[in-house]
């Protein structure tokens, strides 16, 4: 999609989805919401407490082993095909409340995130009649059985997303779940819910029987726990930091839910002197600005070949700065705000760290931009060792650290100096050394010669604290569903 102008949408939805209703949370509990280019509230959002995710969690088990389960795979399918035939229908209404509750410019939003999401829906409803089972060649020396095995759905749902890409995550989290007939209870992101529950809206719309898809907004310590400990939810999925992944597991584990979890990262970006280096720089732009930086796989760690270091840090310093910050809403603004005040200040003190911290050298940025809103310049840092905070803690924001390396050992060892393991990339036109990089990084994907590359159809997930499992593809359907092995004894032959 091309980005147009288009004014800030009407906000259509603030209270919580249980048992297709749309009602207040029960203690009249609301919290803000914020427009993070401007810091005002756009409205108040009805905060759900234990209560509230206790109704949504009887909804879900009432569906589930109800009208649900009378769908047929096919039928299921069809769900999932009207909703991403309704959100493209929808798009710029969506695209604008995305942007107006997160702050990234529409001109991404229109161009990746609504049509990843449509993708998404339709790449999972082709999914819903093809889960098949096996027939099993079982010994004939135990008998005359004939053995199959038929995938079931795991039951009732908690999916608990984060605030970068609310509609991404949601059609990341409703589409293998509902594939594969499951019930969800989905909990927003406290700063970013608005998209989420116009597509709650949506999905009604598309056919999806009540108490198959609920909605509690709310806080972590509220809504988020109380659904990890709801002894009646069979699984969570959760996107976020791995601190609160580790908090949910130890929770979960009293009535050992299934458990799936994507988590952060502090890609390594490989440039080899032999690249080409005008390509390089431009990968590494989307590698770490895309999205203000607020990405799980940003490639925040730029490994140059010490070669060809200052020619790098030289085109990627003049194409940072000529970056246009501003109105999110404006088709020409390349990047928009950080999502809240919160995060902003996260940023702005990763920065004074970075500056602080021996020999690291910012050649551009580490300011604030504008004096309203949440936005930060873009910002590089040169002169950084490994082991610095700022090249070893997940920032979230478009902060990146250049560092050079010496040869194809140096440069492995380094990139998997790290707690975590979600992506890494390469640049070179030596196809021996990709492979080789692709074969050593610990990382749940890589990228050659390209940066921030995604489609539904591909699993993504990390190594390490960058968590356990997939999200998209058919890997991501395995913790959606149960195996079951059926044995049939024929008798004698």
């Amino acid at each position: 999609m091309v980005a147009t102008q288009i004014a800030p949408p009407k906000v259509s939805q603030t209270q919580n989805l249980i048992n297709g209703k749309w009602v207040d949370a029960e203690g009249g509990k609301t919290f803000d919401t914020f427009n993070p280019a401007t810091g005002e509230v756009i409205a108040k959002v009805a905060e759900g407490q234990k209560s509230d995710v206790d109704k949504a969690v009887a909804a879900a088990r009432k569906a589930f082993e109800g009208p649900w389960s009378k769908f047929s795979a096919r039928d299921r399918g069809k769900c999932l095909f009207k909703l991403a035939d309704l959100i493209e229908q929808n798009a710029e209404e969506l695209a604008g409340l995305e942007v107006l509750n997160n702050g990234k410019p529409i001109s991404e939003v229109l161009a990746a995130d609504v049509p990843l999401v449509t993708s998404t829906f339709r790449y999972f409803a082709g999914w819903a009649d093809k889960i098949t089972g096996e027939t099993i060649p079982v010994d004939k020396m135990l008998g005359n059985f004939f053995c199959y095995t038929k995938h079931e759905p795991v039951g009732v749902c908690g999916q608990i997303i984060p605030w970068n890409f609310p509609m991404l995550m949601v059609s990341w989290k409703w589409g293998p779940a509902l594939t594969c007939g499951n019930t969800v209870i989905l909990k927003p992101a406290e700063q970013t819910p608005l998209t989420a529950l116009r597509l709650g809206e949506l999905a009604l719309e598309a056919g999806f029987p009540e108490g198959v898809i609920n909605i509690v907004n709310g806080l972590g310590e509220g809504a988020g726990d109380a659904l990890v400990c709801h002894k009646d939810v069979d699984k969570i999925a959760f996107t976020g930091h791995y601190e609160t992944a580790q908090v949910i597991m130890r929770k979960a584990a009293d009535s050992l839910k299934r458990i799936s979890f994507e988590l952060g990262g502090k890609s390594p970006n490989v440039v080899f002197a032999d690249a080409d280096m005008e390509q390089a720089v431009n990968g590494a732009m989307t590698g770490i600005f895309f999205n203000q930086g607020e990405v799980c796989c940003a490639g925040s760690r730029i490994f140059v070949e010490q070669k060809a270091h200052d020619e790098f840090v030289s085109k990627f310093k003049a194409k940072a700065e000529a970056r246009k910050l501003g109105d999110p809403f404006d088709p020409t603004t390349e990047q928009g705000a950080q999502v809240s005040r919160e995060q902003f200040d996260k940023v702005m003190k990763y920065i004074d760290i970075g500056k602080n911290e021996d020999k690291a050298n910012c050649v551009t940025g580490g300011e604030r931009f504008g004096d309203k809103g949440y936005f930060v310049k873009p910002t590089i840092f040169t002169g950084v060792n490994n082991g610095m905070r700022i090249a070893q803690e997940e920032i979230f924001g478009p902060v990146v650290t250049v560092l050079p390396f010496e040869n194809m050992n140096d440069v492995i060892k380094q990139s998997n100096e790290t707690i975590y393991g979600l992506a890494a990339a390469v640049w070179t036109q030596d196809i021996t050394k990709a492979h080789r990089l692709a074969d050593s990084i610990r990382a749940g994907t890589v990228w050659v010669n390209c940066f921030n590359t995604f489609d539904a159809a591909a699993p993504f997930g990390g190594y390490k604290f960058s968590g356990q499992g997939r999200e998209c593809g058919k890997a991501s359907l395995e913790h959606y569903s149960e195996v079951k092995t059926v044995w049939v004894n024929l008798g004698e032959r």
